[in-house]
Parts: structure tokens; sequence; C-alpha cells
């Protein structure tokens, strides 16, 4: 964990992603997880689900999803740094962050960089660790919950999965809970990673 705040934000104390794969179990520990912990964390919500349940529209072709992954990623970033300018004195627990933008944008991830007028190491860098929930349909599980945006079928999970790890892995400080038959288990080994980041992090 880095001891001092980045300089992209003279207040921000320490941010931590929770992302992967659809089904992965992310949004269900960091809500459990912040029942347990109390104040000492704050929940970033996912952008994408905002934005798509509010109405934004969900067309096929480049162009329209392009211009949906725009949307995520600013809304993403005024989030995050909504909840750090409320909350300094607390961690921010962010329910997936701007480099899932790369593994969502159509075609290299390197366009989605370019797009947006940033980099991969810049987006990388405002985070201080990444906790990747490997999606269940890894394993062929089901991958049907409460988030009534999610569209994709298994298959389509699991690319998405391995685009978003090579999107994170490249951070220094990358942990993957893998998928496993109990679903419990892995949200219990996913808690138990977090809660070992969060009493670091002071």
């Amino acid at each position: 964990m880095p001891s001092s705040p980045s300089p992209r934000d003279p207040r921000h104390r320490c941010r931590i992603v929770l992302t992967g794969g659809p089904g992965g179990g992310k949004t269900t520990a960091a809500d459990l997880f912040r029942r347990e912990i109390g104040e000492r964390v704050v929940i970033v919500p996912e952008a994408a689900t905002m934005i798509f349940s509010g109405g934004f529209p969900r067309y096929p072709g480049d162009a329209p999803r392009q211009a949906a992954q725009r949307a995520v990623y600013h809304v993403q970033r005024n989030l995050e740094d909504t909840q750090a300018a409320r909350y300094p004195d607390r961690i921010l627990l962010c329910d997936r962050g701007t480099v899932d933008g790369a593994a969502y944008w159509p075609g290299e991830p390197e366009a989605f960089y370019a797009d947006l007028g940033t980099t991969a190491e810049a987006e990388l860098a405002r985070y201080d660790a990444v906790i990747f929930f490997e999606s269940a349909a890894v394993g062929g599980m089901a991958i049907e919950g409460g988030n009534p945006v999610r569209r994709e079928s298994i298959e389509e999970a699991v690319a998405l999965d391995a685009r978003l790890r090579a999107a994170w892995s490249r951070h220094p400080n990358f942990i993957v809970v893998n998928h496993q038959p109990s679903f419990f288990g892995k949200i219990a080994r996913g808690l138990e990673i977090l809660n070992g980041l969060v009493n670091a992090a002071g």
C-alpha cells in the first residue's frame, strides 16, 4: 500500500477497486463489507449500472458502445472524486473503476485510453489495490442475479472476465479471488482479503 496520498488529490486517503467479470460477487462483497466495517469505508457505486438503469440507451454497433463507455468513464471518475472530497478520512471502496472501460470498449484497449485523453498507467495509478472477483461463468455457472441491466451470456461473461483481468493485472497490487463452487466461500475469501487491505491502510 502506498504510504502517502496520490498527487491527483491531496485529500485522497486510499482507493480499493472491486472488479471482475459479470456474476463475480463484487457488489455483494462490497455491500457486506460496508455493513460490517461501518464508517471506515465509503462505497463508490458502479457507474455503468447507474447510467443504464437511468435510461442511457444501449444500442449495437461500435459508435453507440463507445459513447456509452465515455459516459461511464466520466461518471466513474466524478463519483470517485466526489466521494473522496466528501469523505476525505475514509477509504474509498470502488465498485469497478475507470480501467474497466478498456475491456468494454470495442476494439483494442489502447484506443479507449487514447479516445479519453489518458493512459492505462494514469488510470491504474488512481487506485491503491485491485481485488478481481473471477466470474462464476468461468466455472460454467449461471450469472443471473439482482442486477437488471446485466445482459451478458455465459460465453460473453467469460470473454469479458478475460479482458478485464488483462486490463487490471498490470496493477502492482492486483489480487485475484478465483471462482469456486461455493459462492459463500468465494465471498468469504474476498472479504478476508479486503479486510487485510483496509487494516493495512490504517
